[in-house]
């Protein structure tokens, strides 16, 4: 049973996590959405969402996503913590 997103390493060779976000520099529109994503320009927003879980706990999770396309038309997803911390997705 996978749990914790983690996966089999092929061969038999444990688990390990999959692709954790990392911290990025964001630059943000008047409407808080990303114009600029590591140094780099956004050329394209192609989805955005708003996920809502945990509401019934003492934490409750409320994150905006963006999967965004940037001038060298690399794609990636991201979202903004408490703190106006922002992290990607690669």
């Amino acid at each position: 049973m996978n749990t914790g997103g983690q996966k089999p390493r092929a061969g038999g060779g444990g688990l390990h996590r999959l692709a954790e976000p990392a911290p990025v520099e964001v630059g943000v529109d008047g409407a808080g959405s990303p114009e600029q994503v590591a140094g780099r320009k956004v050329i394209a927003i192609r989805e955005s969402w708003l996920v809502e879980d945990r509401w019934w706990t003492s934490e409750p999770i409320r994150r905006h996503y963006w999967e965004v396309v940037d001038e060298r038309g690399a794609v990636c997803v991201v979202f903004r913590q408490p703190g106006n911390r922002w992290l990607v997705h690669r």
